[in-house]
C-alpha cells in the first residue's frame, strides 16, 4: 500500500473506533471496539507487531498502576471503609442537605487524591448513592459531585489520576516541583466546581433531612485497609518525591495490604483478582497501540507545530489558550488518547513550565465539560446504570458548560500567579 493509503486508513480506523467507545453500539464495552481497531492496525499492517507490542509495553507503569487502585477499591469496598464513610458523613450533617453535600464533596476530594479518580467514580459513587437514598434526598447531585469531584481534584498529586503518568510518562516532575505547580490550580479547581455545583443544584440541596441514629461501624478489618491505605499514600509520596515510576510500588503496595488483610480474615486472595477491570487494562493497551499508530504517520508534526504556536503567543495567553483547546478536545477523543498524544508532543518539543502544566490541567479538568470526556465519567455513568439510574449526555453538558470553564480559569489564574513567583526565585 502506498503512504497515502496507510495514512487514510490508520486516520479512518482510528476515528471509528474512539466514536464506537463513545457511543457503545449494542451497550457492547469500550475495550471490544478499541481493542478491535488496534487488532486491524497489526493485522492490515499498517503498524508493524514489533512497533505494537513496544507501544503495550510502554503503558506498564500505569497497567501496574491501575491493578493496584482497583485492588486497594476493591478491598476498602468490600471490607466497608466507604459504606462507614458515608454514614458517618449522614450523622455528621445533622439533617442538613447542605453539609450533606459539603461533607460528600469533601469525601471524594480526598479519595480522589489518595486513591485516583476512577476509584471516586467506581467505588465511591454506589456508596454514596446508598447513603443519599438512605437520607431520603435527591441523589442527582450528590452524584455530580462525585463525578465532578474526579476530575477536579485529579492533579493534585501524580497519583490522583493515571492521565498524571501517561502525560509525563517521559519523566514524571519531582513531588516538589510537583506541588509547586499544581497544588494551588488543584484548590481553585476543587472549590470553583464546588461553588458552581451548590449553585446550580440550590433547589434540590434547600431541603431539610431526617435524622438518622443508624450506625455502619468499621470492622477491625475495615481499619486494616484503612491504615494500608494510608501507609500506600506515605509509600508513593516518597517514591514521587524521589522522582520514580509509580506504578510498580502501588501494585506491590496493594498486594502487600491485600495479603496482610486475607490472613487477617483468612481467606483466599484469589477473588479479588475478579475485582481488576482487566477490560480497562486491555482498553488502555489498546489505545496505547492507536496513538503510536497515529504518531507513525506524522501526527506529532501537527501538534508539535500546534504547540509551537501557542507558545509564540507568549507565555500566559498561549498557555490559556493551550489549556482550552485541549480541555475541549477530551471531549472529542477522551483524554487518555488526547494524553497519550500530548505526552509525546512534550517529549518531543521538550516543552516544559507554564505551557506543560497547562496541558496537564486541560486533560485532567476538560473532562467535567460531557460525558465523553474521561474513562472516569464513562465509568461513573456504568455505575449508575448498575444502580438503574440515567444521566443523559445533555443533563451533564447543562452542568459541565458552566463547572469546566469556570474551573480551567480559575486554575489557569493560580497556575499563572505560581508560574510568576516561582520563575523569580
Amino acid at each position: 500500500m502506498t503512504q497515502p493509503i496507510v495514512t487514510l486508513l490508520i486516520l479512518v480506523i482510528t476515528a471509528l473506533s474512539i466514536l464506537l467507545m463513545l457511543l457503545r453500539p449494542r451497550n457492547l464495552p469500550e475495550v471490544y471496539w478499541v481493542g478491535a481497531g488496534a487488532t486491524l492496525l497489526v493485522v492490515l499492517r499498517l503498524i508493524p507487531l514489533r512497533l505494537a507490542g513496544k507501544a503495550i509495553a510502554e503503558g506498564s507503569d500505569v497497567y501496574l498502576f491501575l491493578i493496584g487502585m482497583m485492588l486497594l477499591s476493591a478491598l476498602a469496598r468490600d471490607n466497608g471503609v466507604f459504606d462507614w464513610v458515608a454514614s458517618r458523613s449522614i450523622q455528621a450533617a445533622k439533617g442538613s442537605c447542605v453539609k450533606l453535600f459539603a461533607l460528600i464533596y469533601c469525601v471524594g476530594t480526598l479519595v480522589t487524591i489518595c486513591m485516583s479518580n476512577d476509584a471516586t467514580a467506581v467505588v465511591l459513587t454506589p456508596a454514596v448513592l446508598t447513603a443519599v437514598r438512605k437520607s431520603k434526598a435527591q441523589p442527582l447531585p450528590f452524584l455530580f459531585a462525585c463525578a465532578m469531584i474526579a476530575n477536579a481534584a485529579s492533579f493534585v498529586l501524580p497519583i490522583s489520576n493515571p492521565a498524571n503518568l501517561v502525560v509525563f510518562h517521559a519523566g514524571m516532575p519531582p513531588l516538589g516541583r510537583w506541588l509547586a505547580s499544581f497544588l494551588l490550580p488543584s484548590i481553585c479547581s476543587i472549590a470553583t466546581t464546588f461553588f458552581v455545583l451548590r449553585w446550580y443544584f440550590r433547589k434540590e440541596l434547600c431541603v431539610a433531612l431526617p435524622e438518622t441514629s443508624e450506625t455502619v461501624e468499621l470492622g477491625g478489618s475495615g481499619k486494616m485497609v484503612l491504615y494500608g491505605l494510608g501507609l500506600v499514600v506515605i509509600v508513593l509520596l516518597i517514591m514521587s518525591s524521589l522522582n520514580k515510576d509509580l506504578g510498580l510500588p502501588t501494585c506491590i503496595a496493594a498486594l502487600c495490604v491485600t495479603v496482610a488483610v486475607c490472613l487477617r480474615n483468612r481467606c483466599s486472595p484469589l477473588p479479588l483478582a475478579r475485582e481488576v477491570s482487566w477490560a480497562t487494562l486491555g482498553l488502555v493497551a489498546a489505545l496505547f497501540v492507536i496513538v503510536d499508530a497515529v504518531q507513525s504517520i506524522g501526527a506529532l508534526r501537527l501538534t508539535e507545530a500546534a504547540l509551537h504556536r501557542a507558545e509564540a503567543l507568549g507565555p500566559y495567553l498561549g498557555s490559556l489558550v493551550t489549556a482550552f483547546t485541549v480541555a475541549v478536545g477530551n471531549n472529542l477523543l477522551n483524554n487518555l488518547p488526547l494524553g497519550l498524544i500530548a505526552g509525546g508532543t512534550l517529549n518531543a518539543t521538550q516543552s516544559h513550565g507554564l505551557i506543560a502544566n497547562a496541558i496537564l490541567i486541560g486533560v485532567d479538568l476538560g473532562p467535567n465539560l460531557s460525558v465523553t470526556g474521561s474513562l472516569a465519567t464513562i465509568l461513573w455513568l456504568l455505575a449508575l446504570r448498575k444502580e438503574n439510574l440515567d444521566v443523559s449526555a445533555m443533563d451533564f453538558l447543562k452542568v459541565g458548560v458552566i463547572a469546566m470553564p469556570a474551573a480551567l480559569c480559575a486554575s489557569m489564574a493560580a497556575a499563572f500567579v505560581m508560574h510568576a513567583l516561582f520563575s523569580t526565585l
